[in-house]
């Protein structure tokens, strides 16, 4: 496992991270999603990503008992806040952080997070109030370090000209190589700004693992069928889409890869990535993508990628 350090903080992130959004606490059972932590650990990965709204506050209360034992410095614990927690709870007014990071500590039985994320945007409290409140966060060591996941650009610019306030450290965007928007400006204005990304859905909703067949109906139980991903995949599933992914399969093996380690490599090829999260229900899946850490990749053999599965998103476009 290679590693990475998070933007301008000092913390060295593993390439590829553990996150627990559809599955641990929720859709995995806990005998089966310790074993997938603790596979990640035997693999290095030292990063765990979670959030309150996770199961509301399941998978959160899941880490926070299969987190004891092992020392609070031998690995990165991030959360984040936004999303509503009940009728009433919900955004990143200096209440709701206040609350949230004492509720997360509490379900997470640790004293601080190595990073605190604002889950999406708030359009309703001001951006100045939600900086303050995130600086006493991290001025009180209830967290290192802040971070954010699908903000716009122009809210980033925002927040990066502020002063007398906590600096992000890291994005956490959609992206993958069937979803390559954060290209156009959130990466380069982190990259200036010393934000790292931590990727989610790398492997474009599990649609990169290439286990989707397009003359076929998503076999039951997988994500594609489940009722929070509903209306959400319908772009990716596209037959056209799914056999332009399958023609990736002759390029991952010429790679010397398995179709995800090849779709984890291409996120790892860009220097302002830190990890890539990924999702796992098996140990074997824990295993498998983890060795996407570190591998060196033709870079024409990426172009070839991207140029397949480029023709079909246009043609899904359409």
């Amino acid at each position: 496992m290679k590693y990475r350090k998070l933007g301008t903080s000092d913390l060295e992130v593993s390439e590829i991270s553990l996150g627990s959004w559809l599955t641990y606490g929720v859709g995995v059972e806990a005998d089966k999603a310790r074993a997938c932590l603790e596979e990640s650990f035997e693999q290095g990965i030292n990063f765990i990503d979670t959030a309150n709204v996770y199961g509301r506050g399941a998978a959160e209360t899941f880490l926070g008992e299969a987190l004891q034992g092992r020392t609070r410095d031998s690995y990165v614990l991030a959360t984040k806040v936004y999303f509503p927690m009940s009728d009433t709870d919900r955004g990143l007014s200096r209440a709701q952080i206040e609350k949230q990071i004492e509720d997360s500590l509490r379900r997470l039985r640790t004293h601080y997070v190595d990073l605190y994320q604002c889950h999406r945007y708030d359009w309703d409290t001001p951006l100045e109030e939600t900086m303050e409140a995130l600086t006493r966060v991290v001025d009180s060591g209830k967290a290192r370090y802040i971070g954010f996941s699908e903000w716009p650009a122009e809210r980033i610019q925002a927040a990066v000209d502020m002063t007398g306030v906590a600096k992000f450290v890291s994005s956490q965007p959609q992206y993958s190589l069937l979803w390559r928007e954060p290209e156009d400006e959130v990466i380069p204005l982190c990259a200036a700004n010393g934000i790292s990304q931590i990727v989610w859905s790398p492997l474009g909703q599990g649609v990169l693992s290439g286990k989707y067949d397009p003359d076929r109906p998503p076999p039951e139980g997988s994500r594609a069928t489940s009722d929070e991903m509903s209306g959400f995949m319908d772009r990716l599933l596209r037959p056209d889409v799914l056999r332009a992914v399958q023609k990736l399969k002759p390029i991952a093996t010429e790679a010397g890869l398995t179709l995800p380690q090849f779709a984890l490599a291409w996120i790892l090829r860009e220097p302002n990535v830190a990890s890539a999260i990924i999702g796992a229900s098996r140990p074997e899946q824990v295993r498998e993508n983890a060795a996407a850490s570190g591998v060196i990749i033709d870079t024409a053999l990426f172009a070839r990628a991207e140029q397949i599965l480029n023709e079909a998103l246009a043609g899904a476009a359409a």
